[in-house]
């Protein structure tokens, strides 16, 4: 079984978990409720885990171009900085190869159906968890599972026969 060690967030996820059985189940009997109860919570941990890995993936790769100080609403595809964070200028190679991994990713990007590309934009450049991302595009979670799950595995592939180096 999985542990979330941040109360917060173990909060949050058992709050979903209710939230779901109450939305899809409250017409079933009272009976039944811990055992769909416990199968919920046990599937928005594993989405919240997975969540966790595709974020911190795609974070790890942009925090190579983010600024050393963090600024309020920072966007990786506006600033180059070099491999150390330095607040020095990238050198002139180093800078060439970042815009052109961000050149890649932004056409890789572009690549994506739109309801890929909005799936992924939001839930991880905008960071919504699945309810909210579901709710802005219309559609189930399901679908933004989906939706997300091919964006991740295209861009990684798009990327790969660019040569952009993901690890």
């Amino acid at each position: 079984m999985f542990a979330v060690r941040d109360e917060a967030q173990a909060l949050d996820i058992v709050q979903d978990a209710m939230l779901k059985l109450a939305e899809h189940y409250g017409d079933k009997p009272a009976a039944e409720f811990p055992m769909l109860f416990h199968r919920i919570l046990q599937n928005t941990i594993r989405d919240h885990f997975r969540r966790q890995k595709v974020r911190s993936f795609w974070f790890t790769l942009f925090s190579s171009y983010s600024p050393q100080q963090a600024e309020e609403e920072f966007d990786p595809l506006d600033v180059l900085q070099d491999r150390e964070n330095a607040s020095q200028p990238a050198l002139p190679d180093e800078a060439l190869q970042q815009t052109q991994a961000l050149t890649a990713i932004e056409g890789a990007l572009q690549q994506l159906p739109p309801r890929q590309r909005e799936a992924f934009l939001l839930r991880y450049m905008h960071d919504m968890s699945q309810t909210e991302t579901a709710a802005a595009m219309g559609c189930s979670e399901g679908s933004v599972k989906t939706h997300c799950s091919r964006a991740t595995h295209a861009l990684a592939l798009m990327l790969k026969e660019k040569g952009v180096n993901l690890t």
